[in-house]
């Protein structure tokens, strides 16, 4: 997989926004995407040192059209600290 493939795209919503703050940022990951393909990703493409990476699992929403009854993909989530002192231009004017 390559380093650009791992992360999706970046999830921002009222409570990353604050997590932020603390040197947390979070990404969509694919689900089969390690911590260590995580952290090696965040580390090349925005020049940064990574401390953790936390993983999360979301289960996709059941959901009715109508009569039918539809699911909604699963996916996976990447919280990433940073070390003190670091930060992550592209979430800077959010």
């Amino acid at each position: 997989m390559e380093l650009r493939d791992v992360l999706i795209r970046p999830v921002i919503t009222e409570k990353t926004t604050i997590l932020m703050e603390d040197g947390k940022y979070t990404f969509r990951v694919p689900l089969t995407a390690t911590k260590v393909q995580v952290r090696q990703a965040v580390e090349k493409i925005f020049n940064v040192k990574v401390e953790k990476v936390a993983t999360i699992r979301v289960l996709g929403k059941v959901k009715r059209m109508g009569r039918t009854q539809g699911k909604r993909s699963d996916y996976k989530k990447a919280i990433v600290t940073l070390k003190a002192g670091e930060s992550i231009e592209f979430f800077e004017g959010v």
